[in-house]
């Protein structure tokens, strides 16, 4: 039976209103109205889409605050990977579902209520095959299910460690997968969600495998990271004469159906290609931070009207906040100046927002990021304390956080209330069992 839900303050695609009523039908809206007569449920605060996270490994949030020591040499990604491939030696498909129900429950509780999930840890410590070759993806399902947030699952294609057929290291033997069991794993069942393909990196399969999963799936989200880091470039440019982004781009078709993860070393050249390929640039700042990856050039990729998203990539911390506070920081400590990323109509907060929402719905392939008929009944429920339209954005993005997050809805049900998970306790519980 359809449920009516009376928001007080509200953000829809064509700005503020108050007052408006939403009808919602098997979790999504079906029609939205000015408040009447009609029995309704009072909503009050500032409610605002939720927001897709359009990047995760969600296995990482177990990481968190094991990475900060400095090692013999200077520190970097490729340092920090080899922490995590060490890490992931010791998870089984319990650990696994119990960490993503948790990062999925944080991420609900920060305002995102949709998520892509990178997923390439496929097999057992061993590098053999589970029984079931989907064991591990449909933990994955099973965490989202369980924590209520939307899912995009994407089984990664793993072939190699480096350009040219670089063999896998001992620690990468969790995820390497041929092209049979792929196209199994990319028969998982996501129930009210999407599926999508990941080919890892340029790095880790061959261009003829690129090619072979672009056309197997030709519909379906295609997600994959490129540009993250120099070396990474320096190194196709040795193999192929050609930058990461323009190599992806002369091999397979890219369009709208595509999110490029962290691109964050494209050049001017490689910046334009993604912005008339209609592609997603999927940024991760804090991540990016946590890495010291560097930054992408968003003045100039949004000046020709790229499209962007946020993801929370290694979960190092879940606050979708802190991804668009952390995303302008950076260019202002860059450009030395102040509200880098306004415009001449919307707050800096406000725009951020509402390119992310655009972006990451596009990325995650769900009909998602606007109150709006057609879309999940997905949003957040904002305090106001005082402020107005863009000002109450502008400060739980710069200032409050998650503290002014009051209570979230996914497909019209409320997952979070009083900023807790319905299902914090339990969730956090065994999580905490599994983290020891």
């Amino acid at each position: 039976m359809p449920s009516k839900l009376h928001l007080e303050m509200a953000l829809l695609p064509d700005g503020w209103r108050r007052d408006v009523v939403i009808t919602v039908d098997h979790g999504a809206i079906v029609g939205i109205e000015p408040a009447g007569a009609a029995n309704a449920q009072r909503i009050s605060g500032v409610t605002v889409p939720g927001l897709p996270n359009l990047h995760s490994h969600a296995f990482q949030r177990a990481m968190a605050g094991l990475t900060e020591r400095r090692g013999a040499e200077s520190d970097s990604f490729w340092t920090w990977r080899e922490t995590m491939y060490r890490f992931v030696e010791r998870l089984s498909p319990d650990d696994l579902e119990v960490i993503a129900a948790f990062a999925y429950m944080e991420m609900l509780e920060a305002g995102f209520t949709s998520v892509a999930e990178f997923h390439y840890l496929h097999h057992q410590p061993d590098g053999r095959s589970y029984d079931n070759p989907c064991e591990m993806s449909e933990r994955i399902v099973s965490a989202a299910d369980s924590a209520g947030i939307g899912l995009t699952l994407l089984p990664v294609l793993y072939r190699q460690n480096g350009f040219l057929g670089k063999p896998a290291a001992p620690g990468q033997k969790r995820f390497l997968c041929g092209r049979d069991l792929y196209a199994h794993l990319m028969e998982t069942k996501v129930p009210g969600g999407a599926i999508g393909i990941a080919p890892h990196s340029l790095r880790a399969l061959t261009l003829d495998d690129l090619k072979w999963a672009a056309e197997t799936w030709p519909q379906v989200p295609a997600h994959i990271h490129i540009s993250e880091q120099t070396r990474e470039v320096d190194e196709c440019l040795a193999a192929h004469g050609r930058r990461p982004v323009d190599l992806l781009l002369d091999t397979v078709k890219v369009d709208a159906r595509w999110c490029l993860v962290h691109a964050t070393h494209a050049d001017a050249g490689e910046i334009g290609r993604i912005v008339k390929a209609s592609a997603i640039a999927g940024l991760c700042p804090i991540t990016e931070a946590n890495l010291g990856d560097g930054l992408f050039d968003v003045p100039s990729f949004l000046d020709q009207g790229g499209r962007l998203g946020v993801g929370s990539d290694s979960n190092v911390r879940i606050s979708a906040a802190d991804e668009l506070r952390t995303l302008e920081y950076g260019q202002r400590l860059v450009h030395r100046q102040r509200n880098i990323l306004a415009d001449a109509t919307r707050s800096t907060g406000r725009r951020l927002f509402e390119l992310a929402l655009a972006g990451g719905a596009q990325a995650v392939g769900r009909p998602v990021g606007a109150l709006a008929p057609g879309k999940r009944a997905d949003f957040v429920v904002l305090e106001a304390n005082g402020l107005h339209d863009d000002g109450v954005v502008d400060a739980w993005l710069f200032s409050a956080d998650n503290s002014a997050i009051r209570s979230v809805y996914c497909g019209g049900v409320p997952v979070v209330q009083n900023g807790r998970h319905i299902a914090r306790d339990a969730i956090v519980n065994r999580f905490q069992r599994v983290q020891r």
